[in-house]
């Protein structure tokens, strides 16, 4: 996280992610290329332009499935939301890589600048070809997938999430599924009508299949998670009867949260640190991280997805830093921890609920 805004903000994790990206992008492209040379017959010979179109075209497809399943991989197991932290990073590279595809084909096409490129991809087609399942112009739809991921990757930094808002930023970043379709079929009406392997579909019905599992999986734990949401009681005068128990302290581990889920409401991250207990919104400002699946580091709340900080008493994220969530007002009885269910204003300090260690101390599991 940052006060400020920096082209991209270096540490060394993100210098080790981007090595191994790197260095598996280069392992793929020289695999891919050593298999097309051993696997051709001398008959038909090989096409060095060809192969690095099809070597760098499928490594960006490839990437752009691992950056699909981050998500809900992220959700289903919580040793995967690392991977998040640099998703943009991927993004990046794979348009990047997608980029490079689409230069070397119009170059192919084009005599390498003997013709005018766009005539060169689309001269041999005609307007029947629209509506032809085996003559289509596959290259259309590259082209509209190609410019989605050309406007993700110059939105993907954080002066655009801030300026654009999180609603709108996140709706953008969300058309990476219709790229991913228009790649589908762009795969489906290219390459697999010239090339007859059943690699191919069964490779590309795989991706399809993983990717369509980890998304349901994912959203069907969600919906489970809505379904058993506690009821917050209403038509009551008495502002007592409002507070929900929502568990014992000892359900919690140091550092750690628990997430309440309320129907109708926001969900709400419930933390135990220095025995004592603080709520705050579960959703972070940032992007939407789902703050109770972090942990407390250096005394703060801190987002699984991107490292965004918020102090539990308020928060508030540490000075110089202005990102702001709701906080909720807890109590311990006995050993239950009790929460309010009415959110305060984003930054509001609330004095953390304490309560007394099974073994009367001030013990720090």
């Amino acid at each position: 996280m940052s006060h400020s805004y920096r082209l991209v903000q270096w540490n060394r994790h993100k210098v080790v992610y981007d090595l191994i990206l790197a260095g598996a992008i280069g392992v793929y492209l020289a695999v891919f290329a050593g298999l097309s040379v051993m696997l051709a017959s001398e008959n038909e010979g090989i096409s060095e332009p060809i192969v690095a179109m099809r070597a760098i075209g499928s490594c960006a497809f490839l990437l752009l499935h691992v950056a699909l399943a981050i998500g809900p991989l992220a959700r289903i197991d919580k040793r995967f939301a690392p991977l998040l932290y640099n998703r943009r990073h991927l993004g990046v590279a794979t348009f990047i890589l997608a980029l490079l595809h689409a230069a070397i084909a119009v170059g192919f096409y084009g005599g390498f600048g003997v013709d005018d490129p766009a005539t060169a991809v689309l001269a041999r087609y005609s307007v029947d070809s629209f509506g032809s399942l085996t003559g289509f112009p596959f290259e259309i739809l590259g082209f509209l997938a190609l410019l989605i991921l050309f406007v993700m990757a110059a939105t993907s930094h954080d002066f655009w999430l801030a300026n654009l808002g999180a609603r709108v930023w996140k709706w953008i970043h969300m058309l990476v599924y219709v790229a991913y379709g228009l790649l589908v079929m762009h795969v489906v009406l290219g390459a697999m009508q010239s090339e007859r392997s059943l690699v191919y579909p069964i490779v590309l019905g795989l991706g399809i299949v993983t990717l369509g599992s980890l998304h349901v999986v994912a959203g069907w734990r969600e919906v489970r998670k809505e379904r058993n949401a506690i009821d917050v009681p209403t038509g009551t005068d008495s502002r007592e009867r409002q507070w929900i128990d929502i568990g014992s302290v000892d359900e919690i581990r140091p550092d750690r949260a628990k997430i309440v889920c309320l129907k109708g409401r926001e969900r709400i991250a419930v933390f135990r640190h220095n025995d004592a207990i603080s709520a705050v919104g579960n959703v972070c400002a940032h992007q939407g991280g789902p703050l109770g699946e972090g942990k407390i580091v250096d005394g703060c709340v801190t987002c699984p997805w991107h490292g965004y900080q918020y102090l539990p008493e308020s928060g508030q994220s540490p000075p110089p830093y202005s990102e702001k969530v709701a906080t909720y007002q807890v109590r311990v009885e006995g050993r239950r921890i009790l929460v309010n269910p009415d959110a305060l204003a984003p930054g509001t300090p609330v004095e953390p609920a304490r309560f007394q260690t099974l073994d009367g101390g001030n013990s720090r599991e």
